[in-house]
């Protein structure tokens, strides 16, 4: 797929540029330098192409923070990447020197550049101040208004017309979404950054570094991955300002859409209060999750160790017992080859159907080991189960009494059900309805 790069410097509406023409807002924006740090990746159409779009942190030319660095990183990456690239300017501040730093620099990448002039709101005549920013050499530039889309059909008609035309290949069906969550410096960005054997998000000992849901694909011998490296989840009373809460935000909403999530807990604490909650996310929207239990190689072990971590996660995350935990280290590398058949298996459990046939043959022998309770000499009756759906698998039992269907025994029908048909990975639904209740 052909990809579009949005680059300038910091604060001149890239990103609000990047929500308007993918149509959504995928991107933070902020009136604050800096708030975009990784790429972001969206599919946009227009006039009958399919293309990338990535979205860029700010280029600053000249500077020695480690943030601002990375970004530039990040930029470059994206251009090396890119069929085409726009160069975002802001009418209101002009054209400055770090405006034709950047253009300089795109000019040797030899990469077909057109040249967007933001917050052009207004309608009517191009303002003069337009005119200034044909001294970047880089051709006609293009009024836009990100805020209002003035000028963004022109802008991917000039974009269209330099992109080279589509090769053959086509993505794959079959992806798998995966969703990396966890509170805070649990090590999500670093495990991306070692599956794609890349710098792909920022590392930092700095709680908040990654604040966008950043994307990015991975093939291998178990299947294609989509990954989505997360902000980390604090507390709400810790989370500061509007841009962490939408982090945040787009953290749980990653979850939501994946088809998996990995939840990374650091080794070295143990499950904390807040690494319950963040699981129980995934496990609340029904997602299947591989517990990554990450920094193992900073932990103190002995023969006992393992066992001994699994049952802490056991004891602490006692609602989804179905979901796999893997020893791993980003850093190292270590255990974490064993992440993907574990994420592969749960993709394909919490997609599974069984027959009416099967279940209603499960829920004679199930009722048979054990009986179902009964009040006031009146016992519950269960008729017959079918399967509603899946992702997560839902089934339905149909029964005499809902006010009989103790919690106990539904939860012991849930054990069964999944030992029964080796459900291993993904939560399952069990609903209660009397026989004759459409609704």
């Amino acid at each position: 797929m052909r990809t579009i790069a949005i680059v300038g410097r910091p604060n001149v509406g890239k990103s609000l540029l990047f929500n308007k023409l993918a149509g959504k807002r995928l991107s933070i924006v902020e009136d604050t330098p800096g708030v975009t740090r990784d790429r972001l990746y969206a599919r946009c159409e227009w006039r009958g192409r399919t293309f990338s779009l990535i979205d860029t942190g700010g280029i600053e030319p000249h500077t020695d923070d480690y943030m601002l660095l990375f970004m530039r990183k990040q930029a470059e990456i994206a251009i090396e990447t890119a069929d085409v690239i726009v160069l975002v300017c802001d009418v209101k501040t002009g054209l400055t020197a770090a405006d034709a730093d950047v253009a300089a620099m795109l000019q040797k990448s030899k990469k077909p550049v057109v040249a967007a002039v933001n917050k052009v709101d207004g309608v009517g005549a191009v303002p003069a101040e337009v005119y200034e920013f044909y001294n970047l050499g880089l051709g006609e530039p293009i009024p836009v208004s990100a805020l209002h889309g003035h000028g963004t059909g022109d802008l991917l008609d000039a974009c269209l017309d330099l992109m080279p035309p589509d090769g053959e290949a086509e993505e794959s069906g079959e992806d798998i979404r995966v969703a990396i969550i966890g509170k805070p410096n649990a090590g999500k960005s670093s495990l991306l950054n070692i599956i794609l054997g890349a710098e792909r998000s920022v590392v930092s000992d700095v709680p908040g570094t990654t604040r966008d849901a950043v994307e990015d694909a991975v093939e291998n011998e178990y299947g294609r991955f989509i990954l989505t490296d997360t902000a980390g989840m604090r507390r709400k009373s810790k989370v500061d300002g509007g841009i962490e809460y939408y982090s945040v935000l787009r953290a749980v909403a990653a979850a939501e859409r994946s088809d998996v999530c990995v939840v990374m807990i650091d080794a070295q604490e143990g499950v904390t209060e807040q690494d319950a909650k963040v699981a129980g996310i995934a496990h609340e929207a029904g997602k299947p999750s591989v517990i990554a239990l990450n920094k193992w190689d900073a932990v103190d072990k002995d023969e006992h160790t393992v066992k001994k971590s699994v049952n802490e996660v056991r004891v602490k995350l006692a609602y989804m017992p179905y979901a796999p935990v893997i020893c791993v280290s980003a850093k190292t590398g270590k255990g974490v080859d064993k992440l993907f058949p574990a994420i592969r298996e749960c993709a394909e459990q919490t997609r599974r159907r069984i027959t009416t046939g099967q279940l209603n043959g499960f829920l004679a022998e199930a009722v048979a080991r054990m009986q179902p309770p009964s009040d006031k000499g009146r016992r519950l009756k269960i008729y017959y189960m079918t399967q509603a759906g899946t992702a997560p698998p839902h089934f339905i039992a149909f029964c005499n009494d809902v006010r009989l269907f103790h919690y106990s025994y539904k939860r012991y029908l849930e054990n069964r059900i999944r030992e029964t048909f080796s459900l291993t990975g993904t939560p399952i639904r069990l609903t209660i309805r009397e026989r004759g209740d459409d609704k």
